[in-house]
C-alpha cells in the first residue's frame, strides 16, 4: 500500500505539496530530513519532510519521490516551529523562510545540463555560426551548462538559440541535480607501521644514507610526531623538513611513509586559545549581573542599558561561562558583520575554539559545515556569533540567546521574504528553548525601553564608563555661521581642523563620520542645471572619484563621468553634496603626514576588508578613518581621541518617524567610540542647527529625555510602540496598473479598518529597478487582534488576485515596519 509525505518547498506557494515514498523510504524517513521531488512539468527541488503519514491528494495525483538525501533530519522539530511561527507572523510563506534559513548548498536545485543529440544526423551547412560554435563544443565536452553557451556565444540571452538547435534536433536537454557541497580533505603523513620499532627504524635511516633529503624528511617526521600528539600535514613536513613535495612523495610510493585523508573544517580556531580567564566585575557590573539573573528567574526577557564603553560584554562573558557550565549553547546576534572581527578575538581568548561564525561573507561549504557542527552539537559550536542569519542554526539546547545593539535596523531584513526582525524572531526561538534571553544597547530603541518600563520586559542598567573613565565632551559646531564668516576649509569647520591637529599632535587616533558614502550625490551642470539620473530608478547618479563612475546605489547602474553635460554640451559639470570618498580626499589635502583609509560599502566588499581596515586601526597603523554607519557600531578602540561628525543635518532631516530616534542612536553610538581610556575624548557635531533637541539631547547623553519626547509624539500620531504597523507595497512596471491597484487595495482596507489606513503613497523614490512602488500603512491599535487582522488583509488580497489586471501587481508585506 502506498503511503503519502508532505514535504516544504523552498519557494513562495502557500501549501506544503504531498508526495509518495515507497515502503523502503517509509521506514527511515523523519520529519526535517531533505528529498529531491519532482515539481512541475521538468524542474526538480531540495524539499523538507514537514509531515509523514497523510492521505492522499484529491485536486492532483501524487509524485514519488526522487532520493532522500539525508541519513538523519538537517532541521529539527524546535526549528520548523520557529520557521512557522516566522511565515505567519510576517506574512510570508514556510518555502520563503526555508529558503533564507538553509544555507544555499542544501538546497539542490535542478540545472539545465545541454547534450548533442548523437541519434540524429546534423546537417553542419545548414547552422548558422552562433548554432555550429555551440554544435562543435559538443564534439568535445559530453555536456554543457546554460552559462557555459553563453560564455561561447558571448550572448546573456541564449532561449532563442537553444529552441533552434532543439527544432534541428542538435541538442537534448536535460535537468540534473548538482550537489553543492564537498567536505574539504587534509592530506596526513605518518611512518608506515612497519618502521613502528626502534631497530626497523635505525635500519632504514642506515639505509636512506644515500639519500640525504628522504632521510631528512623521514627524521622532521620523527621529530614532528615526537613534539606533538596532533597528525602531521604534508604541507607542515613539507615546511619544517625543507624538502620538497616530491622526495615526500617518493617515500609514500617506497612504502616508508604512509599518506591518508582526514576532514577539516574550512574555519576552524586554535583549540591552544581560550586560557585567559574573564575579567573582574566592578560593583556596577555585578549588580547589574545580578539584577538580569534575577530577571531571567522570573522567565523575563532582560534589556541590559549600559552607555557605551559601560562593559556590557564582560557582563555577557559571565553569562557565556554560566550558560556553558550547564552543557547548553549559546546564541550571541550582532548587527554587523564588522563587529563580529572584533568579538571574535575578544571572546576567543576566554573561550578559545568553542566559537563557530555564521554570516553572509561565509561561502557556502563554510555555512554548510557551520550548520553541521551545531546540528551534531560539536564542543566547536557552544557559542555561536553571528549576524541575523545565525539565528537559523539548528540548536538543539540552547540556554542563552544575547542580542547585542539590539536597536539596530540590520537586525530587520528587508528584501526578499521573510522581512523578518533578528531581535523578536531570536525571543521567540529563545522562548521555544526555554532560554534565558538578554537584549543589550547603550540606546535601547523605544520599543524595546517602552516594553522595560511597562514591566513586559526586565531591565538592568549599567550608567558608568568602565574604570571610571569619563563620557566624551560632546561639542556643536554651528557651520552655517562658519560658512558665513568662510571660515570652512572644504567641508571641514576651522574647529574641527583644530581638534583633528591637537588630536595627531597627542598621536590620538581620529574617527570621521559622514553617513553617505560616494564622492558626491549630485553631479550638475552650471550652465543649464542638468543632473545626470538613473534609467531605472528615481534618482540621480552618485559620483565616485576612485573610479570615475557615476554609480546608482539602488540597482548598480553605472557609467564613466562625461566630460560635458549630456544635455547642453558644455563642460561645466560640478558636484553638490559630499560622501566619505570626499572627506577622506579633504582630510590627505589637510594633513598629508597622516595615514587615512576608508570604511564603507565600498571599501568593504572583500570577504576579509572588514578585518584587515579594523585591525589596521586597532594596531594604529591608522591616524584616521573615515567611514559610514559601519563605524558606529560597538567597536572597541582603546586610542581614539577625536570624533567629527560631518553633517548631523542629514539625518535628522529624514522623511521617517523614527528618524529622531535613529539620529539620537547614531550620534551618540559615534560619540561613544572616543576616549574608551584614560583620556577624555571629544567630539565634534557639525550642523546647521546646533539648538535642534535631539543635538542637545546627544550633547548631554539625555537618553530619557529623548525617550520621553518621542513617545509623547508617537501617542499623538499612533505610531509604534503605541499602535503596531504593516506597510504594503505595491510594485509593477506600470504606472497606472500600480496607482490602480494600490487605490483598490486601500479602498477594500479602508472598508474593514476606516481611519487606520494611511494612504497610499509614493515613497520619496517612487520607481527602483523600472518598477514602481506605492505604499500602504496600516496602523493596528494595542488592542486589536493582530491575527484578526492579518486574515482580513488575506481575505482582500484574495479578492485582488481575483481581478485579472491586478494578478501581475506584486504585493509586499512588511510586518512591524522599521
Amino acid at each position: 500500500m502506498d503511503e503519502y509525505i508532505e514535504v516544504v518547498l523552498p519557494i513562495p506557494i502557500e501549501k506544503a505539496f504531498t508526495y509518495k515514498i515507497n515502503p523502503a523510504y517509509a521506514a527511515r524517513l523523519r520529519v526535517g530530513m531533505r528529498v529531491a521531488v519532482p515539481f512541475g512539468k521538468s524542474k526538480h527541488y531540495t524539499g523538507l519532510v514537514y509531515t509523514l503519514g497523510v492521505t492522499a491528494p484529491t485536486a492532483y495525483e501524487a509524485k514519488e519521490i526522487d532520493l532522500v538525501l539525508d541519513e538523519v533530519p538537517t532541521v529539527n522539530e524546535t526549528q520548523l516551529k520557529h520557521w512557522e511561527w516566522i511565515a505567519s507572523y510576517y506574512m510570508c510563506t514556510l518555502g520563503e523562510v526555508v529558503r533564507a534559513a538553509l544555507p544555499g548548498a542544501f538546497l539542490l536545485e535542478s540545472e539545465t545540463v545541454i547534450t548533442a543529440n548523437k541519434e540524429a544526423e546534423v546537417d553542419e551547412e545548414a547552422l548558422r555560426d552562433d548554432e555550429f560554435l555551440v554544435f562543435e563544443a559538443l564534439q568535445h565536452q559530453s555536456s554543457l551548462r546554460v552559462q557555459d553557451i553563453m560564455a561561447i556565444v558571448e550572448k546573456k540571452n541564449v532561449l532563442q538559440l537553444l529552441n533552434r538547435l532543439i527544432d534541428k534536433e542538435v541538442i537534448q536537454v536535460h535537468e540534473t541535480l548538482q550537489e553543492q557541497y564537498s567536505p574539504k580533505m587534509v592530506s596526513y603523513i605518518r611512518l608506515d607501521a612497519a618502521y613502528g620499532e626502534e631497530n626497523a627504524l635505525e635500519a632504514l635511516i642506515g639505509e636512506l644514507s644515500r639519500a640525504p633529503k628522504q632521510r631528512v624528511a623521514v627524521l622532521s617526521l620523527f621529530q614532528l610526531q615526537g613534539t606533538t600528539e596532533k597528525p602531521v600535514s604534508l604541507e607542515k613536513l613539507e615546511k619544517e623538513s625543507g624538502v620538497s613535495r616530491t622526495v615526500i612523495r617518493s617515500l609514500v610510493k617506497k612504502g616508508v611513509l604512509e599518506e591518508y585523508q582526514l576532514r577539516k573544517d574550512r574555519v576552524s580556531y586554535d583549540k591552544d586559545s581560550g586560557t585567559e580567564s574573564s575579567k573582574d566585575l566592578n560593583p556596577i557590573q555585578s549588580n547589574a549581573l545580578e539584577n538580569i539573573k534575577q530577571q531571567f528567574n522570573q522567565d523575563k526577557v532582560t534589556l541590559l542599558h549600559g552607555v557605551t564603553s559601560s562593559g556590557k560584554t564582560e557582563v555577557y562573558v559571565k553569562l557565556i561561562e554560566e550558560t556553558l557550565e550547564q552543557g547548553k549553547q549559546v546564541l550571541y546576534l550582532l548587527p554587523e558583520i564588522a563587529l563580529t572581527t572584533q568579538l571574535i578575538e575578544r571572546l576567543q581568548s576566554y573561550f578559545g575554539h568553542r566559537i563557530t561564525v555564521y554570516h553572509s561573507r561565509y561561502n557556502l561549504q563554510e555555512r554548510v559545515e557551520a550548520w553541521n557542527n551545531v546540528l551534531q552539537c560539536r564542543e566547536k559550536a557552544s557559542i555561536v556569533m553571528g549576524a541575523r542569519s545565525a539565528m537559523f542554526l539548528p540548536f538543539k539546547d540552547l540556554g542563552l540567546v544575547i542580542v547585542d545593539e539590539e536597536h539596530e535596523n540590520s537586525f530587520k531584513q528587508y528584501d526578499p521574504a521573510p522581512r523578518y526582525h533578528a531581535r523578536d524572531a531570536a525571543i521567540v526561538l529563545g522562548h521555544l528553548h526555554k532560554a534565558a534571553i538578554l537584549l543589550g544597547s547603550a540606546t535601547p530603541s523605544v520599543e524595546s525601553f517602552h516594553n522595560a518600563r511597562t514591566g513586559k520586559y526586565g531591565y538592568a542598567r549599567i550608567d558608568r564608563r568602565y574604570g571610571e573613565v569619563l563620557m566624551p565632551e560632546i561639542e556643536l559646531v554651528d557651520i552655517s555661521e562658519q560658512y558665513r564668516k568662510k571660515r570652512m576649509k572644504g567641508h571641514f569647520s576651522e574647529r574641527l581642523v583644530e581638534e583633528m591637529a591637537d588630536a595627531l599632535e597627542h598621536s590620538g587616533q581620529i574617527i570621521l563620520f559622514q553617513n553617505r558614502r560616494g564622492f558626491a550625490p549630485i553631479v550638475e551642470c552650471t550652465t543649464c542645471g542638468h543632473s545626470p539620473q538613473c534609467p531605472n530608478c528615481d534618482v540621480s547618479l552618485t559620483f565616485h572619484q576612485y573610479s570615475k563612475q557615476l554609480r546608482c546605489h539602488y540597482c548598480g547602474h553605472h557609467y564613466g563621468l562625461p566630460e560635458a553635460c549630456e544635455a547642453c554640451g558644455n563642460a561645466t559639470l560640478d558636484t553638490k553634496g559630499f560622501g566619505t570618498e570626499q572627506v577622506e580626499a579633504e582630510v590627505k589635502e589637510l594633513f598629508p603626514e597622516a595615514k587615512v583609509a576608508r570604511m564603507d560599502l565600498d571599501t568593504t566588499r572583500g570577504k576579509h576588508s572588514y578585518a584587515k581596515i579594523i585591525h589596521a586601526f586597532e594596531e594604529q597603523e591608522l591616524d584616521i578613518l573615515v567611514g559610514t554607519q559601519m563605524v558606529t557600531k560597538g567597536l572597541d578602540f582603546r586610542n581614539v581621541r577625536l570624533v567629527g561628525i560631518m553633517n548631523a543635518d542629514a539625518l535628522l532631516n529624514f522623511p521617517d518617524f523614527r528618524a529622531h530616534e535613529r539620529s539620537f542612536q547614531l550620534l551618540t553610538q559615534v560619540a561613544g567610540r572616543a576616549g574608551r581610556t584614560k583620556d577624555r575624548g571629544r567630539v565634534l557635531i557639525q550642523t546647521y542647527n546646533p539648538y535642534h533637541q535631539i543635538l542637545q539631547q546627544v550633547s548631554s547623553g539625555d537618553y530619557e529625555a529623548m525617550y520621553k519626547e518621542q513617545l509623547y509624539e508617537r501617542e499623538q500620531y499612533k505610531y509604534p510602540p503605541v499602535n503596531r504597523i504593516i506597510k504594503i507595497t505595491f510594485k509593477h512596471k506600470n504606472y497606472d496598473q500600480v496607482n490602480e491597484a494600490a487605490e483598490w487595495f486601500s479602498q477594500g482596507l479602508r472598508n474593514a479598518f476606516r481611519s487606520q489606513v494611511l494612504g497610499p503613497e509614493f515613497p520619496p523614490v517612487s520607481r527602483i529597478r523600472n518598477q514602481y512602488i506605492k505604499n500602504v500603512l496600516l496602523k493596528i491599535p494595542g488592542g486589536q487582534s493582530l491575527a484578526q487582522t492579518k486574515k482580513s488583509i488575506k481575505r482582500i488580497e484574495r479578492s485582488f488576485n481575483a481581478i485579472s489586471k491586478f494578478r501581475s501587481v506584486r504585493v509586499i508585506y512588511n510586518v512591524d515596519y522599521v
